[in-house]
């Protein structure tokens, strides 16, 4: 996983950046920690812990999976600036 972030281009990089900081500020802002979010949805926790340091990439699955979890549509997890 480590290898395909470093030939990941420096632009999708900093979407992930931004992506990571906007996930963890809902997570924060619900009061859930890694562990409780990954009991409320089928996620790995350790997968929420690499998407919430922008160590991973996620798919839609995925992301549907974070949403149902943090009871919100899967829109408004992305609605941030990416650019």
């Amino acid at each position: 996983m480590a290898s395909r972030l470093k030939r990941m281009k420096d632009k999708d990089k900093k979407r992930l950046k931004k992506f990571a900081a906007h996930f963890t500020k809902v997570m924060d802002k619900k009061k859930l920690g890694v562990r409780e979010l990954s009991s409320r949805c089928d996620v790995d926790y350790g997968k929420i812990s690499k998407i919430r340091n922008a160590k991973a990439n996620l798919n839609l699955t995925t992301l549907i999976e974070l949403s149902e979890g943090l009871e919100m549509h899967p829109k408004d997890l992305l609605d941030t600036d990416f650019d």
